[in-house]
């Protein structure tokens, strides 16, 4: 049986990351709006990556004996004057998560619970990741947003994702 402490923290994270996948998906329409599907689809892709991460966490839950809590997903509230600015706003959505999974991986620490580190390993790997990917995004946009064709460059760079479901997520 998981902490009770450290079983709250993950369930919590899990809507944490629902949440995160609604407000990529903000993002993707804005950029839709903007007639730049490049960045959509690396916020749609960005969207199914923290689902999978919600589901990772609320399997890891039920297979240590924790009941799952779902709670509402807030609307996300951003509004954007620009092009950079979900950019910015991902990259610092990014941070945030980074210091939720520190925190779960602390009270984890501080009780020994082993096991749940080393799920959580994977989750900090995986954010540091995400961090890079974000920023350098924000750099590209800073860089190549001034020129139209490099922009299309960029958007075009970023319409070639593709989603790839994890399969060497943390392990049961």
């Amino acid at each position: 049986m998981l902490n009770k402490k450290v079983a709250n923290l993950i369930n919590e994270q899990v809507n944490k990351e629902f949440y995160s996948a609604y407000l990529y998906l903000s993002f993707a329409d804005y950029y839709e709006d903007e007639g730049l599907d490049g960045f959509a689809n690396w916020y749609v892709i960005q969207a199914q990556e923290e689902m999978d991460h919600a589901m990772m966490m609320r399997r890891y839950l039920l297979d240590n004996g924790v009941s799952v809590k779902l709670d509402t997903i807030e609307k996300p509230n951003k509004t954007f004057k620009n092009t950079k600015e979900p950019l910015e706003a991902g990259f610092e959505h990014e941070q945030y998560v980074t210091s939720l999974i520190n925190n779960i991986y602390s009270a984890a620490f501080e009780i020994k619970d082993f096991k749940t580190m080393q799920f959580l390993d994977w989750f900090i790997k995986e954010q540091t990741e995400e961090e890079k990917n974000a920023g350098d995004l924000v750099k590209k946009m800073k860089m190549f947003a001034v020129d139209a064709k490099t922009l299309y460059m960029l958007n075009s760079e970023l319409a070639a994702r593709v989603y790839t479901p994890s399969t060497t997520g943390p392990s049961k």
